[in-house]
């Protein structure tokens, strides 16, 4: 583990009808409660998700070394890569019928930032609140900001 721990809650949300996303991260740092969120066209739920990590790590690598980072996801997708990396690897990121796997470039991105890096994915119960194992639930908070933000675009483009 690094010299300190920052937690991290991610959520990804997507309009499907007009593929506008939004994802959103809560990192938690020495007390300090810092939001960082964005906006991708053309895009998919699941790629959501995975650069709300990928764009956490980012941040993290521009403000902060040697941090062990917990991340908070209600993700089966996103928390599950560490434990199909190798496999992935193995298999070069293709399907059995040899096309890419989907969101291969953010999936090989996450890979190499989880190799260089001390990360561990929990994975949190979608929406509920409480969980008793965490002081406050943010991951209710991020899922809101992240669908807020989808909204406001969608809006944005019609009343424009």
């Amino acid at each position: 583990m690094g010299a300190f721990v920052v937690d991290i809650y991610t959520d990804g949300s997507c309009n499907t009808k007009y593929n506008k996303g939004a994802w959103a991260a809560i990192v938690l740092v020495g007390g300090e409660k810092i939001l960082l969120n964005g906006v991708e066209e053309n895009t998919t739920n699941n790629r959501m998700e995975l650069l709300a990590v990928i764009k956490s790590i980012e941040f993290i690598d521009e403000k902060y070394k040697n941090a062990s980072l917990i991340f908070y996801t209600d993700s089966q997708y996103v928390s599950r890569i560490p434990e199909r990396k190798e496999k992935l690897i193995i298999n070069k990121f293709l399907t059995n019928k040899g096309t890419p796997i989907q969101n291969s470039d953010l999936v090989q991105l996450l890979i190499s930032q989880i190799e260089s890096h001390s990360i561990k994915f929990v994975k949190v119960k979608a929406h509920k609140n409480p969980d008793y194992n965490l002081k406050i639930n943010y991951n209710i908070e991020v899922d809101k900001i992240a669908r807020h933000i989808v909204r406001e675009v969608v809006n944005k483009k019609f009343i424009n």
